[in-house]
């Protein structure tokens, strides 16, 4: 599956569609697509299901969910924007399948704002990211290893409950998320692609977070 299908014409296509919606104020929160009005799921394809991303413009489901939940975090500013600004970053011909691995290793490794002090933490995020690897660079995921890093993950997160700060645990929270998604992505792709939306909510708590992680996205989906 390559982005916009090779054709120039589909980018324009939707570009202009959530251009018109963002001049008419019609880019909202909290809805999908109801009476002209919608998120950027909805806006782009006039309906809620994130697969059709990928029949209707060549991008990944997982890129959709991931679309998705930084829209719902970022600041109204800067979320009517968003749309516009995702779709702008993807150029037509590209194979845009490791992006979201890409963006969920950077999450776990440079991009967390959690403290990683906690021992059980920082090991189990460690282990989360070597899953992630292999996915982000366009290698196939070792299941039982993600679904191993996943449980130790989402253990450390229940000790780290009570942790000072607590994005200890959100961080393993995040992690245990985000291998969870690895280890599904082959037999189910919509759970997984959805794993991977709560992976990014979880690790992202303030709206300076989702602008980091928004911005972030961009770079990759730029450089794919």
């Amino acid at each position: 599956m390559l982005s916009y299908h090779s054709d120039p014409a589909i980018k324009a296509k939707y570009l202009a569609r959530v251009e018109g919606h963002a001049e008419a104020d019609e880019i909202i929160k909290g809805r999908y697509w109801e009476a002209g009005k919608g998120c950027a799921v909805g806006c782009t394809i006039h309906g809620d299901s994130h697969a059709d991303f990928e029949t209707e413009l060549g991008i990944p489901r997982i890129l959709a969910w991931l679309e998705d939940v930084i829209f719902e975090g970022l600041p109204n500013r800067l979320a009517k924007t968003w749309p516009e600004r995702f779709l702008s970053s993807i150029e037509p011909g590209k194979d845009l399948s490791r992006v979201a691995w890409q963006l969920l290793h950077w999450i776990l490794t440079d991009g967390h704002p959690g403290d990683l002090d906690h021992p059980a933490v920082a090991d189990a995020v460690r282990q989360c990211a070597d899953v992630l690897q292999p996915l982000a660079e366009g290698r196939p995921v070792d299941t039982d290893v993600a679904q191993r890093a996943a449980a130790l993950a989402g253990t450390a997160a229940l000790l780290a409950e009570k942790a000072v700060p607590a994005s200890a645990s959100w961080i393993a929270e995040s992690a245990a998320l985000a291998a969870e998604s690895a280890a599904l992505v082959s037999q189910n792709p919509d759970e997984s692609a959805e794993r991977a939306a709560i992976a990014v909510s979880a690790a992202t708590g303030r709206s300076a977070d989702y602008v980091a992680v928004s911005e972030k996205l961009l770079d990759l989906l730029k450089a794919a």
